[in-house]
C-alpha cells in the first residue's frame, strides 16, 4: 500500500505499518456500522433541544434565593426550617374544618376532667362582675322598705350576737325584688296537659353559693308581706261583718217564720298564707326554728310538719283553731294531706321550693308540680331556691317558667377561697391503701392540733364556767352501708363518732344534728359572775381526787359524724370547721354541697380529700386550682 509523500509520521513507524496493514484494518461491514454510529452520536446542535430549556435560567422574584452557607447566612430568615416538623394550622382553618376542640383533646389526654363530668349551668363572668358592682351601694338592711317590726327581727332575733350585721350579696339582691307590691301578670304554656294556661304570679329564681343567707332572704319578705296582708283582711273583714249584718237584719224581716240554718263562718285553719317545700325532714325542722325565731318579734302563726311527726301532732299543727300563717313541709306529705282536704292550698299567695335542684329532678318532679297547679290561682309569687343550677333545672325551668327571673350572685358554684383543700394519698406509706386507717390518722393529727388552751380540761368546779372548745369534724361517704362501719372503726381507734344516714331513727337524726348544728354563744358577764359566786361557795367544800387509773388512748373534745348527703345540703353546720371526704364525689355539684358545710357567714375552713388507686385525681386536682384562684366550678 503505498503511503503518501509528505508525512510526518517517522521511518520506522511507516515501516510496522506497512507490515501489519491486513491484520488491523476492519472488513467491509464493521466499516460501514461504525459510520453510522458515529452519526447517531454526533447529531447536530442545532436539531435537538436540551432537556433543561423549559427551565427558566433566573432565580423566580416569588421565591427566595437560596444562598450558599457561609458565616452570614440563614440571618434574614422569617421562618424556622426545621425538618419532620409538620407545619401548624391556624385557628381559622381548624373551626372551619371543625377540629378546634379535637387539637384540644389530644394535646391533654385527660381534657379538663371537670367539664367531662360537670353538670352545672354556666353563668357568663360580666354577667357576674354587672351584679357585683350593683350591690356594692347597699350596705344595710335599712336600705330595704321592711316593716319595723320585721326589721328589728333581724338584730333581735334572726342575726343575734354579731356585732357587725350586713346583708350578704343574696340578701341585696332578693329581699328588694320579693319585696314589690305590684307582680306582672306572667303567661306559661302547661306542657303537662297541653293547655294554656295564664299564671298570675312572679316567679324568682335565688341562687347563691352555700351558707350566703339564702333561707333569711326569702323568709324576710314573706314575713312582711304576711304583717300587711293581715291590716288588710282586718279592713275587708269589718266591711264584710258588715253585708252580713244588712243581709242577715233583711232575711228576718222578709223570712220571720223561716228557720233555715246558717252556714258556719269559714275559719283560716289548715289555710296558710304561705308554704314552704324542703326535700328532707331535718331541713323542715331547722327552716321551721328559724320561723319560731322571728315570730318572737314579729307576730305569726308558723308551724312544720314531716313524716317523722305523729298523726296527731300533724292535725293539730295544721287544724289549729288559731290559723296557721306560714308551713313547712316536703311534698310528698302536703300532697297527701292537700288529696283529703284540698283548702289546705286556697289561699296560698308564696310558695318557696328550698333546694329547688332536688325538688325538681325525677324523685319529686310530678308531687311539685300538682302542688303548684293546685296553688296558681291563688299564688302571687313564687320562689325557688338552690345553691346549684344543674343543666338539668335550667333546662325544665326554661321550658315551664320561660319569664323567671333569675337573681345569682357573683360567686355561684364556686367554693369560698376561705376554705382550704388538703389530699391525702392512701396508697403511700404507712396507710397502704387502708382508707379508714387513713381517715382515723387524719382525724388524730386534726384534734391533737390547735392551742394549748383548746384542751384544757376542767378540774372539778373551780372551772366549771371555763368549757373546753370541741371540735367537730364530719366525715362524708358515698354509700350508706359504709357509714356506720366507718364510725365503728373510728370508736375502735379513740375517737367520739356517730353515723347518719337514711336508716338512722328520726329522733337519733335530729339528735345528732343538733350536736353539729348549734353554736353555743360566749357567756355573758353578768353569767360569768355567777358562775364565779357559785364556784366560791362550792370552793369551801372539800373534795377528793379521784384515783388513778389506767390511761386509756382517747382523743379528747373532738365528735365525728360520718353521714352520706343527707346532711350536706342546707344544713346549718356553722360550728363544724373541718370535712373529710372518705370517697372522691362523683360530680362537681357533690363538691359544692360537701365542702359547702365550711366557711359559712364568713368562717374559715378545711376539707380533706382521702384519694386512692382508683380515684379521679384529675378532678380533685381541678377542684382545688378552681378554689385556690376563686374561680367557679364550672
Amino acid at each position: 500500500m503505498p503511503l503518501p509523500a509528505r508525512s510526518s509520521i517517522c521511518f520506522l513507524c511507516q515501516t510496522k505499518a506497512t507490515l501489519l496493514a491486513p491484520s488491523i484494518l476492519p472488513t467491509s461491514w464493521q466499516t460501514t456500522r461504525g459510520m453510522a454510529t458515529v452519526r447517531l452520536r454526533r447529531k447536530a446542535a442545532r436539531m435537538a433541544l436540551s432537556p433543561t430549556v423549559s427551565k427558566p435560567s433566573l432565580p423566580s422574584p416569588n421565591k427566595p434565593r437560596r444562598e450558599r452557607a457561609g458565616p452570614f447566612a440563614s440571618m434574614n430568615q422569617t421562618q424556622a426550617r426545621i425538618r419532620d416538623t409538620p407545619r401548624t394550622r391556624s385557628q381559622a382553618a381548624l373551626k372551619r374544618s371543625g377540629e378546634e376542640g379535637k387539637m384540644e383533646k389530644k394535646e391533654s389526654p385527660l381534657y379538663r376532667a371537670l367539664k367531662m363530668q360537670t353538670t352545672l349551668t354556666a353563668v357568663p363572668y360580666g354577667r357576674r362582675s354587672a351584679i357585683k358592682a350593683r350591690l356594692a351601694d347597699i350596705t344595710s338592711f335599712d336600705h330595704f322598705p321592711l316593716l319595723p317590726a320585721v326589721r328589728q327581727s333581724i338584730f333581735g332575733q334572726a342575726l343575734a350576737g354579731l356585732t357587725d350585721v350586713t346583708p350578704t350579696p343574696i340578701q341585696r339582691l332578693a329581699i328588694p325584688e320579693l319585696l314589690l307590691d305590684e307582680s306582672k301578670k306572667k303567661k306559661k304554656v302547661n306542657k303537662a296537659n297541653e293547655d294554656e294556661e295564664e299564671y298570675n304570679f312572679d316567679q324568682y329564681l335565688l341562687a347563691a353559693e352555700t351558707g350566703s343567707g339564702k333561707t333569711l332572704a326569702y323568709l324576710l319578705p314573706i314575713v312582711d308581706a304576711i304583717k300587711r296582708a293581715e291590716v288588710l283582711d282586718i279592713e275587708e273583714e269589718k266591711v264584710l261583718e258588715e253585708q252580713k249584718a244588712r243581709e242577715r237584719e233583711e232575711r228576718m224581716k222578709n223570712k220571720a217564720f223561716d228557720l233555715d240554718p246558717e252556714e258556719p263562718p269559714m275559719t283560716n285553719a289548715a289555710r296558710p298564707r304561705a308554704i314552704i317545700l324542703v326535700p328532707t325532714s331535718e331541713l323542715v325542722s331547722q327552716v321551721g326554728s328559724q320561723l319560731k325565731e322571728l315570730a318572737h318579734t314579729v307576730k305569726y302563726r308558723s308551724g312544720e310538719i314531716s313524716s317523722t311527726f305523729t298523726p296527731r301532732r300533724i292535725k293539730n299543727t295544721l287544724f289549729h283553731p288559731a290559723g296557721i300563717d306560714i308551713l313547712v313541709s316536703t311534698p310528698h306529705l302536703l300532697s297527701s294531706v292537700a288529696r283529703s282536704n284540698p283548702n289546705i292550698l286556697s289561699r296560698v299567695t308564696h310558695l318557696v321550693l328550698d333546694e329547688a335542684d332536688s325538688l325538681m329532678d325525677r324523685s319529686f318532679i310530678p308531687t311539685t308540680s300538682e302542688i303548684i297547679a293546685k296553688v296558681a290561682p291563688s299564688l302571687k309569687k313564687l320562689i325557688l331556691c338552690s345553691a346549684t343550677i344543674p343543666r338539668s333545672l335550667d333546662n325544665q325551668l326554661r321550658k315551664r317558667f320561660p319569664d323567671l327571673q333569675r337573681l345569682t350572685t357573683p360567686n355561684l358554684h364556686a367554693i369560698p377561697r376561705r376554705v382550704q383543700l388538703g389530699v391525702v394519698d392512701i396508697e403511700k406509706e404507712p396507710y397502704r391503701g387502708n382508707r379508714n386507717l387513713a381517715c382515723a390518722d387524719v382525724i388524730w393529727s386534726i384534734g391533737k392540733a390547735g392551742d394549748r388552751h383548746e384542751h384544757t380540761e376542767t378540774w372539778g368546779p373551780l372551772n366549771a364556767y371555763m368549757e373546753p372548745k370541741v371540735k367537730k369534724i364530719i366525715v362524708f361517704v358515698n354509700e350508706r352501708e359504709e357509714a356506720d362501719e366507718v364510725a365503728s372503726f373510728l370508736q375502735s381507734k379513740g375517737i367520739d363518732a356517730v353515723s347518719l344516714s337514711r336508716d338512722t331513727d328520726s329522733r337519733k337524726q335530729q339528735e345528732t344534728l343538733s350536736q353539729f348544728t348549734e353554736v353555743k354563744l360566749p357567756p355573758t358577764a353578768e353569767e360569768i359572775m355567777i358562775n364565779k359566786k357559785k364556784n366560791r361557795a362550792a370552793g369551801s367544800i372539800p373534795f377528793e381526787l379521784p384515783e388513778r387509773q389506767e390511761p386509756i388512748r382517747r382523743l379528747p373534745d373532738t365528735k365525728v359524724l360520718v353521714t352520706t348527703d343527707i346532711a350536706s345540703r342546707g344544713i346549718d353546720t356553722l360550728a363544724v370547721k373541718t370535712v373529710i371526704l372518705y370517697h372522691v364525689p362523683h360530680t362537681t355539684i357533690d363538691f359544692i354541697h360537701r365542702l359547702g358545710r365550711l366557711g359559712r357567714m364568713g368562717k374559715r375552713g378545711r376539707g380533706v380529700v382521702l384519694v386512692g388507686k382508683k380515684d379521679r385525681k384529675d378532678v380533685v386536682r381541678e377542684v382545688r386550682e378552681g378554689m385556690f384562684r376563686g374561680q367557679a366550678l364550672i
